[in-house]
């Protein structure tokens, strides 16, 4: 038999169908059919389900305690990405997606099987979270991936608590922690003197003069490859040597477009290398002999093959991996050429700070993050004799300008 306590603080009574201990409290009513809208809870034992209904009951009549709407933890994510379409770009868009989709099947095959993704909102708790986790790193997903899935889970609940659809934010006490192993995360490949070397001659000999061009300006002025695609000619500035990053050609994964940098310190000037300078000055003449005139400020610093749009968003990295492999090298992304641009100049002796400006950095705190392991290895090698600085320090002065030009660096042959 059903034990009521005082008039709107639930009900605990025994269920001989599931032999278990159930405690309900009723939290409003449908608006359309009146019907009350019922929180239920079961329990092994009386005095858990008594103590559990005084909990919801205090919560609900101090306004905390959320009604229990129907709609499902899918859904909810669906209608977050549609918003989030609204505020961030489609490449970034199309990673959130991604990320989601390992722990929400259902967002992109609507038959799988997908337990949390079809549970309701407001039945999920910290256990139905740590058990999707700890799924995926079963999966041996890396942990980079699987804490990008679980701060998109948190966004996603802290939207809905915000919003008053839950009580709590379930995926706030979970953690994902791996072992050492896992705790070591990747860092981008910095490209080696010989491989620079060899990389640069191969550019300088490539039949597309496009493509060799946005993977020496990957390297030597550390542009992502979507802000050097997205390059038009009002972006350079010839006679005083700098690159203005403007725009981006980024892909959502279906189709490509033109979209501003992610953040506005995306938005940089940077200074280009002397013998990089004078390549462009070429290609320049090269379009000059092909148009009949130099090419308009708008124009496109590497069209595609109808001149409307940039080149095709993954021709570099093609372009990359078939001149690594026929160099025997070591095999590398568009995005390493980046990283190797940030390594050199911090090796120069570049501020921390000038380089996270030059890359387009937020924060310096993320140029360090990113380049954690050069910062390691000279804390082991800095070692200060104030009697060997004095003797070696005469005369000597710190460069003003950081420019990191991988052609001067490789030395007269190819010596660092």
């Amino acid at each position: 038999m059903a034990r009521r306590a005082t008039r709107g603080t639930g009900t605990v009574f025994f269920s001989k169908e599931r032999r278990r201990w159930m405690a309900q409290l009723t939290v409003g009513h449908d608006p359309k059919t009146g019907r009350p809208k019922k929180l239920t809870r079961s329990f092994p034992t009386k005095r858990e389900a008594e103590a559990w209904r005084q909990e919801m009951a205090l919560k609900h009549f101090r306004g905390l305690l959320a009604p229990p709407e129907a709609i499902t933890v899918r859904d909810f994510a669906q209608s977050w990405l549609e918003r989030k379409a609204r505020e961030v770009r489609p490449r970034t868009l199309f990673l959130y997606r991604e990320e989601l989709a390992y722990a929400l099947p259902s967002l992109e095959d609507p038959q799988a099987k997908d337990p949390l993704g079809r549970a309701r909102l407001q039945a999920v708790n910290p256990r139905d979270i740590r058990a999707v986790i700890d799924g995926l790193l079963n999966r041996g997903l890396s942990l980079r991936t699987v804490k990008k899935v679980r701060e998109k889970l948190n966004a996603i609940f802290e939207e809905a608590l915000a919003l008053e659809l839950v009580a709590r934010n379930p995926v706030a006490p979970v953690k994902v922690r791996g072992g050492l192993e896992q705790e070591r995360e990747k860092p981008g490949r910095t490209l080696e003197t010989w491989e620079i070397e060899a990389l640069l001659a191969a550019l300088d000999a490539h039949p597309d003069p496009r493509t060799a061009l946005v993977l020496r300006l990957c390297l030597s002025c550390g542009l992502r490859k979507g802000e050097a695609l997205g390059l038009q000619w009002e972006d350079i500035d010839l006679e005083k040597g700098l690159l203005y990053v403007r725009r981006t050609w980024s892909f959502d994964g279906a189709r490509t477009a033109i979209s501003d940098p992610k953040t506005a310190s995306g938005r940089r000037a940077v200074p280009i290398p002397s013998k990089t300078l004078a390549r462009l000055e070429s290609y320049r003449e090269w379009w000059r002999e092909r148009l009949g005139s130099y090419p308009p400020p708008s124009f496109w610093v590497f069209p595609g093959v109808n001149g409307q749009e940039p080149l095709g968003y993954n021709t570099p990295n093609r372009a990359l991996t078939r001149i690594l492999k026929r160099l025997g090298l070591p095999p590398a992304r568009v995005h390493d050429l980046r990283h190797t641009y940030g390594s050199m100049l911090l090796a120069r002796g570049a501020p921390v700070e000038l380089v996270s400006e030059r890359m387009g950095h937020t924060s310096p705190s993320i140029t360090f993050n990113n380049y954690r392991h050069m910062f390691s290895e000279e804390r082991q090698a800095h070692i200060f004799d104030p009697e060997d600085f004095v003797a070696a320090s005469g005369g000597g002065k710190r460069p003003e300008v950081y420019v990191f030009d991988p052609e001067d660096y490789l030395g007269p042959r190819g010596q660092a």
